[in-house]
């Protein structure tokens, strides 16, 4: 399906355009089925927060129109939306006024093998950290340089998904998802106060795992805490949870906790 660019078919943006330039935007990615967008508002909701933080003036509305109408013609795949600053003279100042484009990309569902979600993976021990930057904290910005060089370090099949450090060494997420662990029947989540992307899945299930009587604690995590957890899995919006059997000379169970969990998002992922 044709790339549309703020509301129209296009296939090319401005060699200008500051997300080209300088990573100046943010982007979702979002499954889409039957026309209908998975976990939108929540989607829809980070957009707005990351162009608040960003001091990107969006059309919200524009947006969420676009993006349904964008859906109904997908039918089912995957949406990416892109959100940029807009066309900027050379240098790093804002162009005033801003005027930000709006891109959306459609793509197939990645197919993953079933194992991952049954019997789970192997997580490969990146040697790339996470530089700490707080205002950027949490946000799906288009600079995503660090991922592309720890996606690179691994070509063995034998691992769906790397794990990431941050400078002092403690847990973030994967190169594509968020990281859960659970001790004692209790599910902790790394906080991104730092870095990392806090994805719509992990803040679905945060919810749902406490509407189902479960304690949840976003905190610090070190890989001494990882090594000596129960069970440990992965999450993102695309593929919902993978529970996670190995990583290096550790190795875990697929535990009663994180199949509660992935009962408990079913109708997200059974589509």
């Amino acid at each position: 399906m044709q790339a549309w660019i703020n509301g129209r078919p296009a296939e090319c943006i401005s060699l200008a355009d500051r997300g080209l330039a300088y990573g100046d935007g943010l982007f979702e990615t979002i499954k889409v089925h039957n026309g209908h967008a998975v976990l939108l508002e929540r989607h829809l909701a980070r957009l707005h927060d990351g162009c608040q933080r960003l001091a990107i003036s969006c059309d919200m509305a524009s947006v969420q129109q676009e993006l349904l109408a964008y859906m109904q013609q997908l039918g089912s795949g995957v949406c990416k939306l892109i959100v940029t600053r807009g066309v900027g003279q050379r240098g790093y100042g804002y162009p005033q006024p801003c005027q930000p484009q709006r891109i959306l990309q459609a793509s197939s569902l990645p197919q993953w093998p079933a194992a991952y979600a049954q019997q789970g993976v192997q997580l490969f021990a990146c040697q790339l950290r996470l530089a700490e930057q707080p205002r950027l904290a949490g946000l799906k910005h288009l600079n995503r340089l660090e991922q592309v060089l720890a996606r690179a370090e691994w070509s063995d099949p034998a691992y769906a998904e790397g794990l990431l450090l941050d400078q002092q060494g403690r847990v973030v997420d994967g190169v594509f998802s968020n990281i859960f662990i659970v001790q004692k029947q209790q599910l902790f989540t790394p906080a991104l106060n730092r870095c990392g992307v806090a994805g719509v899945m992990r803040a679905e299930l945060l919810e749902r795992a406490v509407a189902a009587g479960i304690a949840v604690h976003e905190a610090d995590i070190s890989l001494q805490q990882l090594q000596q957890a129960d069970e440990v899995f992965t999450c993102n919006s695309l593929y919902g949870i993978w529970p996670v059997r190995g990583y290096t000379t550790q190795h875990w169970p697929v535990g009663p906790v994180t199949r509660k969990l992935q009962q408990l998002i079913l109708d997200l992922v059974d589509q």
